[in-house]
């Protein structure tokens, strides 16, 4: 499949990428520069903004599937980065009639406040993630209102530990506390949901 994914020089768009190019997938990058180093050899380099909707509509051109690991810098600030890039990427898939958007969020978006265990609930959220997590559950907002074929992925804490192959994927989190899980799976796990129609409309909470 053609997959753009954004955020591709970050952490976990990396091991997308690499997981990707495996595959045999058609990887395009989503990079601000196109010298952007380290990334997998076989992965093609668009040049993208996320506060460029012209940069954005002609990545997303002739995609099969978006898949958006945009991050943002650890603040304290408020922000609206990843809730504003999201809405420009969604118009922008939208005009170039591009349907698979996968986008990865995180514990602690939405409904999913309070299940990341009390160390991560009680302190690290509140005290150095909470301005982050108030846009990410904006940018939830704007997939779900997207009308696109959407699935959102909420990790647990992320850990660069190896492909282990069992995820536990939740929609109801009731009861449940969420922990680590690999970059690596997560990778994994999104692959598996690419052309599931299943997944279509779904928010998945995943951990290992």
């Amino acid at each position: 499949m053609k997959i753009l994914i954004i955020g591709a020089t970050g952490p976990q768009g990396l091991e997308l990428a690499a997981q990707g190019v495996a595959a045999g997938h058609a990887i395009t990058a989503g990079v601000r520069r196109l010298d952007a180093e380290g990334l997998p050899a076989g992965v093609t380099k668009a040049r993208l903004d996320v506060n460029d909707s012209a940069s954005l509509l002609a990545a997303v051109q002739g995609q099969d599937v978006v898949i958006s690991a945009l991050g943002s810098k650890l603040s304290r600030q408020p922000t609206t980065l990843l809730s504003a890039g999201t809405r420009k990427l969604t118009a922008a898939m939208q005009q170039a009639q591009v349907r698979r958007l996968i986008c990865i969020t995180g514990i602690g978006a939405g409904d999913s406040k309070g299940h990341g265990g009390f160390f991560y609930d009680r302190i690290i959220q509140p005290l150095l993630l909470n301005e982050i997590y108030k846009d990410k559950t904006r940018q939830e907002e704007v997939v779900r209102a997207s009308g696109l074929d959407w699935t959102l992925v909420r990790p647990g804490a992320l850990t660069n530990g190896p492909k282990t192959g069992q995820v536990a994927a939740y929609t109801d989190l009731a009861g449940i506390t969420i922990g680590n899980i690999s970059r690596a799976d997560v990778a994994d796990f999104i692959f598996g949901k690419l052309s599931d129609r299943s997944a279509f409309g779904k928010t998945f909470t995943i951990t290992t």
